[in-house]
């Protein structure tokens, strides 16, 4: 099986999406204090994105003309992800770390057995930056805003 961003990548290519966006999704849980953090960081993200000048950018447009290359898709999930994404997602963050996205798992293929059985054992808020094959697990805000820096700073992967 090819790895999930050549595959993203090929299928840009088939049907003319090269310039398509980058996708992050937040495996929300509303009734959960630190995934609500989350996503309210999210909307202020979002909020700050579409307003790019500061005072201290109104003579100097190079950071708005970098920081604007690449628009960044918001996704916000209150259903658990599918098998594949929860695969997917394994891949991005590795095998030691399978713990933090699904309770008990000490690797994927247990995680995968587990998230199976008990869609619940997904831990949320789970942030994936599909494109940049990145994930925070948790409300930890300086994670969260450099991928979200990171995603807009990156073309998605050809």
């Amino acid at each position: 099986m090819l790895p999930t961003l050549s595959r993203m990548g090929i299928w840009s290519k088939l049907f003319g999406e090269a310039n398509s966006k980058n996708i992050v999704t937040l495996f929300h849980e509303p009734a959960s204090a630190s995934s609500v953090r989350a996503l309210n960081l999210l909307k202020q993200a979002q909020a700050n994105a579409s307003t790019t000048t500061t005072i201290d950018q109104a003579s100097d447009n190079s950071a708005q003309a970098d920081a604007a290359h690449v628009e960044v898709e918001f996704d916000v999930q209150v259903d658990p992800p599918t098998s594949d994404q929860v695969w997917t997602i394994l891949e991005y963050m590795g095998a030691e770390n399978a713990g933090k996205v699904i309770e008990g798992a000490k690797d994927e293929d247990g995680a995968l057995k587990k998230f199976k059985a008990n869609h619940n054992s997904f831990i949320k808020p789970t942030l994936v930056d599909w494109c940049g094959g990145k994930v925070v697990v948790g409300d930890n805000q300086s994670e969260i805003l450099r991928l979200l820096r990171e995603s807009r700073s990156a073309e998605p992967e050809e």
